[in-house]
């Protein structure tokens, strides 16, 4: 999920009912962690918020096989690449056309790697080709993280989102994972409920909210099942990674050249531990640790969103006269009593939407990631707090959650669900979850609760794959580049350290910033350093702090 700054006139703010259009540079930065607080608080997931309502309008639809899917819920252990039943798969071509001012292409993979003969799907493939034929190096495969982040929308934007060296030495490949965007995308709610999803109170205070909070989920499960059957089954991170290793065959790679940015970090590092022959040079920016379990990573991630929040007030109040108040910890406060009077009175917006609390904590979310949003939060939050109108805030919160003027733009949140719920098995009955609340509250005074009610959230999914996160070491892989940010509100910068350390062959740089991730956010230290080792092979020096 890499970033990049804005343009030199800033960000425009979005308008109430969700922006019709976003930037293009938004894709790296809201999809590589979006948190499963939405809904039922908690484990922000890792979507770090699509940024683009629609990719290139030209590009593929992919359409399914046929056959009858298989009933698998859990992917089985990796098959090496030269397995003959998925043989037809590895010596399939891309048939490039061109869509816009690129190529797009249909990879074919197998629904489910136990059964490849049964059904098959197809994944949109979108190449920005190398602006210089006599410096390309070769492809480039992208993820901007999620999961549910469109690899098509971020490869699309090309050079303003990888920079001008990466841009001229790599074809620049996205593709949509399993279930995500033109790939067959997962199907559950409709606008109208996924709005009721969203905006649900993250901190439920009674029983019948908790209850009602538990009906929601299920019934979010139950229609990806009865929407999409199957593939529901198969959105796995694992299964992915194996989608991955037969587009780097398909692109002609010996090895996979890749840059993953927040949940494309995992699904890298996934991908190495599975394929360590196969690894070319990786950079995994705002990395996740996939050693922790769903209690560690969501206390973790709470204390992260809490730090960027009193940088961002500390920003406010060092710039004199903050409408928050004097110090960091009297604007936190007056954050804080914001919440708790939304909670019990939502606002009016102009929509026919009022601001809950839930996407009044996605409105302040959305600009953590970002520092150039900060004095959009600021706008949102004086109108909000001053004038009793949420319309900016809720706007914030659409462009996070990928909502647009007339629905959702993109099937994001419900891929984030889908495929959270199935690489993470170890979860808690909700009536556990008050059990929780002091280590949440210690480590995020404003979003712990919120974040404690995530623990829960996919046990009342309908589909459990018995998968339990464990550490990746890709082992006989060459150097992998691992990226922390040291005010990474979604990927703490010890979630880096960690998954440098458990990497056989990692390498860490550490960017000292604020937002999510460190690759293209105006630090020149990290960029030479990335570019460097991704074009020329040199890889960074060890524990380079910029």
């Amino acid at each position: 999920m890499s970033f990049t700054p804005e343009p030199p006139d800033g960000p425009s703010l979005p308008a109430a009912g969700g922006p019709s259009r976003r930037n293009p540079v938004l894709v790296g930065v809201l999809v590589g962690v979006l948190v499963f607080v939405v809904a039922a608080g908690g484990f922000v997931g890792w979507k770090a918020a699509s940024g683009q309502d629609d990719g290139p309008t030209t590009a593929p639809t992919p359409s399914a096989d046929a056959s009858s899917p298989s009933t698998s819920a859990s992917p089985t252990a990796p098959q090496p690449s030269t397995d003959p039943s998925l043989a037809s798969f590895y010596h399939q071509k891309l048939a490039w056309h061109a869509c816009g001012r690129d190529q797009c292409a249909l990879l074919s993979v197998p629904l489910d790697y136990a059964n490849p003969d049964a059904k098959t799907i197809r994944l949109a493939v979108l190449k920005v080709p190398a602006s210089s034929k006599s410096a390309r190096v070769g492809a480039l495969v992208v993820n901007p993280g999620g999961p549910g982040g469109s690899g098509v929308s971020y490869a699309a934007a090309g050079s303003l989102q990888f920079g001008t060296a990466l841009s001229r030495a790599f074809d620049i490949v996205g593709f949509d994972p399993r279930g995500v965007g033109q790939s067959e995308p997962v199907k559950c709610l409709d606008t109208k409920q996924l709005d009721a999803v969203v905006a649900f109170d993250p901190d439920p205070d009674t029983a019948a909210e908790r209850t009602e909070m538990d009906s929601l989920i299920h019934g979010f499960g139950e229609g990806c099942l009865q929407h999409s059957g199957d593939l529901a089954r198969h959105m796995s991170t694992q299964e992915a990674a194996r989608d991955m290793d037969i587009l780097r065959a398909a692109l002609g790679e010996p090895k996979l050249d890749y840059l993953g940015a927040s949940y494309g970090t995992f699904l890298g590092a996934t991908y190495a531990d599975l394929f360590p022959t196969h690894v070319g040079r990786f950079v995994l920016d705002g990395a996740i640790d996939p050693a922790l379990t769903n209690e560690q990573l969501s206390l973790q991630q709470a204390h992260g969103f809490e730090t960027a929040l009193r940088a961002y007030v500390g920003d406010c109040v060092d710039q004199g006269r903050c409408f928050l108040g004097n110090t960091v910890d009297a604007g936190v406060a007056r954050i804080q009593a914001f919440l708790a009077q939304v909670e019990k009175k939502p606002l009016p917006t102009g929509d026919s939407r009022q601001l809950t609390e839930g996407l009044a904590m996605l409105g302040i979310w959305m600009p953590l990631y970002i520092k150039d949003y900060w004095g959009q939060l600021s706008s949102a939050l004086q109108q909000a707090i001053g004038s009793g109108n949420g319309s900016q805030l809720l706007g914030l919160a659409d462009l996070y959650t990928s909502r647009g003027p007339s629905g959702y733009t993109d099937n994001s949140m419900e891929a984030l669900y889908a495929v959270n719920c199935l690489d993470h098995d170890d979860y808690i009955q909700t009536a556990d979850v008050p059990s929780h609340f002091a280590q949440f509250q210690q480590a995020s005074p404003t979003f712990g609760r919120a974040f404690a009610f995530g623990l829960s959230t996919c046990s009342q999914w309908p589909v459990q794959s018995g998968q339990h996160t464990v550490a990746l070491h890709a082992a006989g892989a060459p150097p992998i580049v691992v990226i922390g940010t040291t005010r990474d509100p979604a990927t703490p910068l010890a979630w880096a350290q960690a998954l440098s350390r458990e990497l056989q062959s990692g390498r860490l740089i550490t960017r000292d910033g604020d937002g999510h991730t460190g690759f293209q956010r105006g630090n020149g230290c990290v960029d030479d350093a990335v570019e460097t080792w991704l074009i020329q092979g040199k890889v960074p020096k060890a524990d380079l702090h910029c």
